[in-house]
Protein backbone atom coordinates (compact mmCIF):
# COMPACT_ATOMS: atom_id res chain seq x y z
CA UNK A 1 0.00 0.00 0.00
CA UNK A 2 1.62 3.22 -1.19
CA UNK A 3 1.06 6.04 1.32
CA UNK A 4 2.79 8.72 3.36
CA UNK A 5 2.61 8.43 7.13
CA UNK A 6 0.26 10.99 8.64
CA UNK A 7 2.32 13.48 10.68
CA UNK A 8 1.70 13.03 14.38
CA UNK A 9 0.73 16.62 15.19
CA UNK A 10 -1.39 17.11 18.29
CA UNK A 11 -4.50 19.17 17.36
CA UNK A 12 -4.01 20.91 20.71
CA UNK A 13 -1.27 23.52 20.36
CA UNK A 14 -1.21 24.76 23.96
CA UNK A 15 -2.64 23.17 27.10
CA UNK A 16 -2.16 24.82 30.48
CA UNK A 17 -4.49 23.33 33.07
CA UNK A 18 -8.07 23.97 31.91
CA UNK A 19 -6.84 26.27 29.13
CA UNK A 20 -6.78 24.43 25.80
CA UNK A 21 -5.82 26.22 22.57
CA UNK A 22 -6.15 24.24 19.36
CA UNK A 23 -4.34 24.77 16.09
CA UNK A 24 -7.73 25.39 14.47
CA UNK A 25 -8.31 28.40 16.75
CA UNK A 26 -4.79 29.67 16.06
CA UNK A 27 -5.45 29.33 12.31
CA UNK A 28 -8.50 31.60 12.63
CA UNK A 29 -6.48 34.03 14.73
CA UNK A 30 -3.63 34.09 12.20
CA UNK A 31 -6.07 34.60 9.35
CA UNK A 32 -7.76 37.55 11.03
CA UNK A 33 -4.57 39.25 12.25
CA UNK A 34 -2.50 38.79 9.09
CA UNK A 35 -5.47 39.62 6.86
CA UNK A 36 -6.12 42.79 8.86
CA UNK A 37 -2.47 43.84 8.63
CA UNK A 38 -2.43 43.15 4.90
CA UNK A 39 -5.55 45.28 4.40
CA UNK A 40 -3.90 48.11 6.32
CA UNK A 41 -0.94 47.97 3.96
CA UNK A 42 -3.17 48.01 0.88
CA UNK A 43 -5.18 50.92 2.26
CA UNK A 44 -2.02 52.95 2.93
CA UNK A 45 -0.83 52.40 -0.64
CA UNK A 46 -3.90 54.12 -2.07
CA UNK A 47 -5.17 57.53 -0.87
CA UNK A 48 -8.80 58.04 0.02
CA UNK A 49 -11.33 55.60 1.38
CA UNK A 50 -11.23 52.95 2.62
CA UNK A 51 -8.38 54.02 4.88
CA UNK A 52 -6.47 52.13 7.61
CA UNK A 53 -8.83 53.42 10.32
CA UNK A 54 -11.76 51.83 8.49
CA UNK A 55 -10.09 48.41 8.65
CA UNK A 56 -9.13 48.87 12.30
CA UNK A 57 -12.80 49.39 13.14
CA UNK A 58 -14.03 46.63 10.83
CA UNK A 59 -11.98 43.83 12.39
CA UNK A 60 -14.59 43.05 15.06
CA UNK A 61 -17.34 43.08 12.43
CA UNK A 62 -15.34 40.59 10.35
CA UNK A 63 -14.81 38.22 13.29
CA UNK A 64 -18.52 38.21 14.13
CA UNK A 65 -19.51 37.80 10.47
CA UNK A 66 -17.18 34.86 9.87
CA UNK A 67 -18.00 32.95 13.06
CA UNK A 68 -21.75 33.59 13.09
CA UNK A 69 -22.18 33.12 9.35
CA UNK A 70 -19.89 30.10 9.25
CA UNK A 71 -21.77 28.30 12.01
CA UNK A 72 -25.24 29.12 10.69
CA UNK A 73 -24.12 28.07 7.22
CA UNK A 74 -22.87 24.71 8.47
CA UNK A 75 -26.10 24.08 10.36
CA UNK A 76 -28.29 24.97 7.36
CA UNK A 77 -26.23 23.54 4.50
CA UNK A 78 -24.54 20.48 5.95
CA UNK A 79 -26.41 18.96 8.91
CA UNK A 80 -29.84 20.58 9.33
CA UNK A 81 -31.78 17.39 10.33
CA UNK A 82 -29.36 16.73 13.19
CA UNK A 83 -29.55 20.28 14.56
CA UNK A 84 -33.34 20.37 14.26
CA UNK A 85 -33.39 17.41 16.64
CA UNK A 86 -30.56 18.79 18.80
CA UNK A 87 -30.86 22.60 18.61
CA UNK A 88 -28.53 23.28 21.56
CA UNK A 89 -25.70 21.49 19.74
CA UNK A 90 -25.65 24.35 17.23
CA UNK A 91 -24.22 26.58 19.97
CA UNK A 92 -21.18 24.34 20.52
CA UNK A 93 -18.90 26.05 18.02
CA UNK A 94 -15.81 24.75 19.83
CA UNK A 95 -16.69 21.21 18.70
CA UNK A 96 -16.17 22.18 15.04
CA UNK A 97 -18.49 22.56 12.10
CA UNK A 98 -18.02 25.75 10.08
CA UNK A 99 -19.05 26.48 6.50
CA UNK A 100 -16.87 28.75 4.36
CA UNK A 101 -19.83 29.74 2.21
CA UNK A 102 -21.82 30.67 5.32
CA UNK A 103 -18.90 32.64 6.72
CA UNK A 104 -18.60 34.44 3.39
CA UNK A 105 -22.25 35.46 3.51
CA UNK A 106 -21.72 36.72 7.06
CA UNK A 107 -18.77 38.86 5.97
CA UNK A 108 -20.69 40.21 2.97
CA UNK A 109 -23.49 41.37 5.27
CA UNK A 110 -20.90 42.93 7.61
CA UNK A 111 -19.20 44.72 4.69
CA UNK A 112 -22.49 46.12 3.42
CA UNK A 113 -23.68 47.36 6.82
CA UNK A 114 -20.28 48.77 7.83
CA UNK A 115 -19.78 50.54 4.49
CA UNK A 116 -23.20 52.14 4.65
CA UNK A 117 -22.53 53.31 8.20
CA UNK A 118 -19.18 54.82 7.20
CA UNK A 119 -20.31 56.22 3.85
CA UNK A 120 -17.69 54.35 1.82
CA UNK A 121 -18.01 52.19 -1.29
CA UNK A 122 -18.80 48.57 -0.32
CA UNK A 123 -17.19 47.44 -3.58
CA UNK A 124 -13.88 49.23 -2.93
CA UNK A 125 -13.94 48.02 0.69
CA UNK A 126 -14.79 44.48 -0.36
CA UNK A 127 -11.97 44.44 -2.93
CA UNK A 128 -9.28 44.77 -0.27
CA UNK A 129 -10.94 42.22 2.01
CA UNK A 130 -11.21 39.82 -0.93
CA UNK A 131 -7.50 40.27 -1.61
CA UNK A 132 -6.72 39.31 2.01
CA UNK A 133 -9.22 36.45 2.34
CA UNK A 134 -6.90 33.74 0.91
CA UNK A 135 -4.61 34.23 3.91
CA UNK A 136 -7.29 32.88 6.23
CA UNK A 137 -8.20 30.14 3.77
CA UNK A 138 -4.59 28.93 3.68
CA UNK A 139 -4.24 28.65 7.45
CA UNK A 140 -7.71 27.15 7.83
CA UNK A 141 -6.96 24.33 5.39
CA UNK A 142 -3.63 23.61 7.07
CA UNK A 143 -5.54 23.30 10.36
CA UNK A 144 -8.00 20.90 8.68
CA UNK A 145 -5.03 18.74 7.69
CA UNK A 146 -3.56 18.80 11.20
CA UNK A 147 -6.95 17.73 12.56
CA UNK A 148 -7.12 14.92 9.99
CA UNK A 149 -10.59 16.10 8.90
CA UNK A 150 -12.20 16.86 5.54
CA UNK A 151 -9.81 14.44 3.88
CA UNK A 152 -9.84 13.34 0.26
CA UNK A 153 -11.17 10.40 -1.68
CA UNK A 154 -9.28 7.08 -1.89
CA UNK A 155 -6.09 7.48 -3.93
CA UNK A 156 -4.43 4.09 -4.21
CA UNK A 157 -1.25 4.37 -6.26
CA UNK A 158 -0.79 8.11 -5.65
CA UNK A 159 2.70 8.66 -4.22
CA UNK A 160 1.63 11.44 -1.84
CA UNK A 161 -1.54 9.75 -0.58
CA UNK A 162 -2.07 9.79 3.19
CA UNK A 163 -3.80 7.41 5.60
CA UNK A 164 -5.74 9.63 8.01
CA UNK A 165 -6.30 8.44 11.62
CA UNK A 166 -9.99 9.44 11.52
CA UNK A 167 -10.67 7.42 8.37
CA UNK A 168 -12.68 4.31 9.36
CA UNK A 169 -11.48 2.52 6.21
CA UNK A 170 -7.80 3.33 6.80
CA UNK A 171 -6.98 3.57 3.09
CA UNK A 172 -4.60 5.99 1.29
CA UNK A 173 -6.44 9.20 0.43
CA UNK A 174 -5.78 12.47 -1.35
CA UNK A 175 -4.61 15.15 1.13
CA UNK A 176 -7.30 17.42 -0.31
CA UNK A 177 -6.87 19.92 2.54
CA UNK A 178 -3.40 20.69 1.19
CA UNK A 179 -4.73 20.97 -2.36
CA UNK A 180 -7.16 23.59 -1.08
CA UNK A 181 -4.46 25.38 0.91
CA UNK A 182 -2.41 25.72 -2.27
CA UNK A 183 -5.18 26.70 -4.69
CA UNK A 184 -7.60 28.67 -2.49
CA UNK A 185 -4.83 30.06 -0.34
CA UNK A 186 -1.37 30.49 -1.83
CA UNK A 187 -2.12 30.66 -5.56
CA UNK A 188 -5.20 32.86 -5.21
CA UNK A 189 -3.38 35.18 -2.81
CA UNK A 190 -0.45 35.67 -5.20
CA UNK A 191 -2.74 36.40 -8.16
CA UNK A 192 -4.85 38.91 -6.23
CA UNK A 193 -1.76 40.50 -4.62
CA UNK A 194 -0.34 41.25 -8.06
CA UNK A 195 -3.66 42.71 -9.24
CA UNK A 196 -4.17 44.73 -6.04
CA UNK A 197 -0.95 46.62 -6.75
CA UNK A 198 -2.10 47.63 -10.22
CA UNK A 199 -3.64 51.15 -10.13
CA UNK A 200 -5.83 50.39 -13.16
CA UNK A 201 -7.33 47.39 -11.36
CA UNK A 202 -7.79 49.27 -8.07
CA UNK A 203 -9.58 52.01 -10.01
CA UNK A 204 -12.37 49.56 -10.92
CA UNK A 205 -14.29 48.86 -7.68
CA UNK A 206 -15.64 45.34 -7.54
CA UNK A 207 -13.07 43.79 -9.90
CA UNK A 208 -10.76 42.28 -7.28
CA UNK A 209 -13.72 41.09 -5.25
CA UNK A 210 -15.26 39.51 -8.32
CA UNK A 211 -11.98 37.78 -9.19
CA UNK A 212 -11.75 36.45 -5.65
CA UNK A 213 -15.20 34.89 -5.98
CA UNK A 214 -14.27 33.41 -9.36
CA UNK A 215 -10.89 32.11 -8.19
CA UNK A 216 -12.21 30.57 -5.00
CA UNK A 217 -15.25 28.94 -6.57
CA UNK A 218 -13.22 27.40 -9.42
CA UNK A 219 -10.60 26.14 -6.95
CA UNK A 220 -13.26 24.64 -4.70
CA UNK A 221 -15.12 22.98 -7.57
CA UNK A 222 -11.88 21.39 -8.80
CA UNK A 223 -10.69 20.18 -5.40
CA UNK A 224 -14.11 18.72 -4.58
CA UNK A 225 -13.39 16.05 -7.23
CA UNK A 226 -10.60 14.84 -4.91
CA UNK A 227 -12.33 15.46 -1.56
CA UNK A 228 -14.51 12.91 0.20
CA UNK A 229 -18.12 14.18 0.40
CA UNK A 230 -19.57 14.82 3.84
CA UNK A 231 -20.87 11.44 5.06
CA UNK A 232 -24.27 12.79 6.09
CA UNK A 233 -24.80 14.24 2.60
CA UNK A 234 -22.87 12.13 0.10
CA UNK A 235 -23.17 13.00 -3.56
CA UNK A 236 -26.08 15.24 -4.52
CA UNK A 237 -27.53 16.53 -7.80
CA UNK A 238 -25.85 14.91 -10.84
CA UNK A 239 -23.11 13.51 -8.62
CA UNK A 240 -22.01 16.95 -7.39
CA UNK A 241 -21.07 17.64 -3.79
CA UNK A 242 -22.55 20.32 -1.56
CA UNK A 243 -19.32 22.33 -1.85
CA UNK A 244 -19.60 22.35 -5.64
CA UNK A 245 -23.28 23.29 -5.66
CA UNK A 246 -22.72 26.16 -3.22
CA UNK A 247 -19.80 27.40 -5.34
CA UNK A 248 -21.90 27.77 -8.51
CA UNK A 249 -23.88 30.85 -7.39
CA UNK A 250 -20.64 32.24 -6.00
CA UNK A 251 -19.02 31.83 -9.42
CA UNK A 252 -21.97 33.54 -11.12
CA UNK A 253 -21.83 36.43 -8.63
CA UNK A 254 -18.10 36.83 -9.18
CA UNK A 255 -18.53 36.96 -12.96
CA UNK A 256 -21.27 39.57 -12.56
CA UNK A 257 -19.09 41.71 -10.28
CA UNK A 258 -16.04 41.50 -12.53
CA UNK A 259 -17.95 42.22 -15.76
CA UNK A 260 -19.76 45.24 -14.33
CA UNK A 261 -16.67 46.78 -12.72
CA UNK A 262 -16.03 50.21 -14.21
CA UNK A 263 -13.51 52.93 -13.34
CA UNK A 264 -14.80 54.97 -10.44
CA UNK A 265 -15.94 58.50 -11.29
CA UNK A 266 -14.07 61.02 -9.07
CA UNK A 267 -16.24 62.96 -6.67
CA UNK A 268 -17.53 66.17 -8.22
CA UNK A 269 -17.05 64.93 -11.80
CA UNK A 270 -20.12 64.62 -13.95
CA UNK A 271 -20.51 61.40 -15.89
CA UNK A 272 -20.30 61.92 -19.63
Amino acid sequence: MLAIAFPAIDPVAIEIGPLVVRWYALAYLAGFVLGWRYCLGLARSNPGRPNPEDFDDFLTWAVVGVILGGRIGYVLFYNLPFYLQNPLEALKVWQGGMSFHGGLLGVLVAIFLFSKKRGISPLAFGDLIGAAAPIGLFFGRIANFINGELYGRPADGVAWAVVFPRDPLQVPRHPSQLYEAVLEGAVLFIVLAILARNPAVRARPGLIGGLFFIGYSLSRIIVEFFREPDPQLGFLFAGATMGQLLSLPMLAFGLWLALRARPAVPAGTAAQ
